[in-house]
């Protein structure tokens, strides 16, 4: 990433500790994603189902 990748988040108010917190985040999400994908786990089927159509689900389960 850039500097100016930052400049949205910025440009709402987040500072140098809110851009790391999300850096955070991201970066764990994509190492978390990146474990599942290794050891070859798949989506439970009512996750699937939503995903394949763009729904978005609002609860677990």
């Amino acid at each position: 990433m850039m500097e100016g990748d930052w400049q949205p988040l910025r440009d709402v108010g987040f500072g140098d500790t809110e851009c790391l917190k999300v850096r955070h985040i991201v970066g764990l999400f994509n190492y978390l994603t990146r474990v599942a994908d290794g050891f070859g786990l798949k989506l439970d089927v009512k996750t699937e189902q939503a995903r394949s159509i763009g729904k978005v689900l609002l609860s677990p389960g």
